[in-house]
């Protein structure tokens, strides 16, 4: 399930002189040799300060890494992040930042996947990481960049000084924030002092100030902007004409004071005003989603009302599929060989609008690999091919005992009890399919469906074992019904 267009270019793996020697100038995702390519991602993966982050890598083609050597490092090959070899984590040679917050989601390494979870992301976890396969004297490596994000910014105070000196200060951003200056009319100040420090933690504080000569600036504005989530922060003060320094000295030490009670007053005054703004909005938000809850609940049960016959379509199917003669169930002709790629049948009925739903039965689908869901009508169906949204599928599946969505990559799914009926909710006037394990009721995955998505018909999927899917209908209406809206609500 790797798209060809992630096969970029050919970056040769270290010599077996070399592993213990620096590994650099790695800037693509992909490597790719005779024997197998490693992938990672070719887009920056943007995690939070003190959240949880997925670091995907895989080989294609797909095979079993259970038995390989594979190691996740910084810019060195010794910097190591995570290290697993002889099917067990390696300990040695990991650098103690990451000991405790790291480790290998072990359920999709029969499948190529060397998924990295690193727990409590910190600023110094920042920067380009690499993904490394060995296999006997044979290895293959991929880059991809990391970028942490977040702040806890504060804007501690406004000082004057001097008559005019304006002073903004700031701290617990990551990474370092952009501080602009503004004036009542719109006007930038380009010309201010700004220093930086950085904490051992690696988050950063900032104090600027800004001189301003000019008595009809007005309301001065200082900004703090995140460069990777955009995330604004933004004080104004206001600089009162008479503010500006005159003949008598004491006049200026009187309305320094008078300016700071002022500024005083008006800051209790606006963060009074903003909580009650707030605090009134969120009243609003609350009763408009109420509302529209309401409203989606009586639409669903209308809908649910319309009983739609979803039956297999025999002319869809691949030629090792046998279809039931009441073209409510699918099987392998021959369960003694495994075909070794996808075999898939569609719904004879396509569906254009409206909400409908169907429940299917997975007989051995805990020993089997399947997946079922929906699918455009013209989409490539021959021997070997992805299903992801992209390329027109929108597909939950199993492999033995693991679950997982299909995207650009595997999404795994941690199901209660094993899903061996699962529910397929289409909502076309909303935009999006959602899977549901009808053995406990429990939600398991929800696509977004784009606007242009066409007519969709239902899809099944058989690969490998003695499995077969069954479709039944209109099962457990009130369950789904009042999931799909405690979904909406948390």
């Amino acid at each position: 399930r790797i798209p060809a267009t992630s096969l970029e270019m050919h970056i040769p793996g270290p010599t077996p002189d070399q592993l213990n020697q620096e590994l650099w100038g790695w800037s693509p995702a992909v490597c790719v040799s005779q024997d197998f390519v490693v992938i990672g991602s070719s887009e920056p993966i943007v995690a939070m300060l003190g959240g949880d982050i997925m670091l995907p890598c895989r080989v294609f083609p797909a095979m079993n890494v259970e038995n390989m050597e594979l190691r996740w490092f910084r810019s060195k090959f010794s910097e190591a992040v995570f290290i697993y070899q002889n099917q067990q984590e390696q300990r040695e040679e990991q650098l103690a930042q990451y000991t405790g917050r790291t480790s290998l989601v072990k359920e999709f390494l029969t499948w190529g996947e060397a998924i990295l979870h690193i727990q409590k992301v910190q600023a110094f976890d920042n920067g380009v990481y690499n993904c490394f396969f060995r296999k006997g004297s044979f290895y293959e490596s991929a880059s991809l960049e990391l970028k942490v994000a977040g702040s806890l910014p504060v804007l501690s105070s406004f000082s004057l000084e001097d008559g005019v000196r304006v002073v903004c200060k700031a701290s617990g951003w990551f990474p370092k924030p952009e501080v602009r200056w503004k004036a009542l009319s719109g006007e930038k100040f380009l010309t201010f002092s700004e220093t930086h420090f950085q904490d051992p933690e690696g988050l950063f504080s900032v104090e600027a100030t800004l001189v301003v000569r000019d008595s009809s600036s007005g309301n001065v504005t200082c900004s703090l902007l995140n460069p990777i989530l955009s995330q604004k922060k933004a004080m104004a003060i206001i600089i009162p004409e008479d503010f500006f320094p005159r003949t008598s000295p004491w006049m200026s030490a009187f309305m320094v004071i008078l300016t700071l009670l002022m500024l005083s007053l008006l800051g209790t005054a606006y963060y009074t005003k903003r909580e009650h703004t707030a605090k009134c909005r969120e009243v609003q938000e609350w009763k408009k989603l109420h509302r529209e809850k309401e409203e989606d609940q009586q639409a669903k049960e209308e809908a649910l009302k319309t009983r739609v016959s979803v039956t297999l379509d025999p002319e869809s199917a691949h030629p090792n599929l046998a279809v039931s003669d009441e073209k409510s169930s699918v099987t392998w002709k021959d369960t003694t060989k495994d075909p070794g790629k996808h075999c898939s049948i569609l719904g004879r009925e396509g569906i254009t609008s409206g909400r409908c739903y169907w429940v299917v039965e997975i007989r051995n689908g805990d020993r089997s690999e399947w997946s079922l869901g929906v699918c455009r009508g013209d989409v490539e169906r021959t021997y070997w091919y992805q299903e992801c949204p992209e390329r027109g599928f929108w597909a939950v599946g199993g492999y033995l005992q693991n679950y997982c969505a299909y995207s650009n990559f595997v999404i795994p799914l941690f199901c209660r009890q094993v899903p061996h009926r699962v529910g397929v909710f289409l909502d076309l006037k909303e935009g999006d399919v959602s899977f549901y394990n009808m053995i406990d009721g429990s939600h398991m995955f929800s696509f977004p469906l784009a606007s242009s998505s066409g007519t969709l018909f239902p899809y099944f999927m058989l690969r490998s074992g003695d499995v077969s899917l069954t479709i039944f209908m209109f099962l457990l209406v009130t369950k789904i019904i009042s999931w799909r809206l405690y979904i909406v609500w948390i």
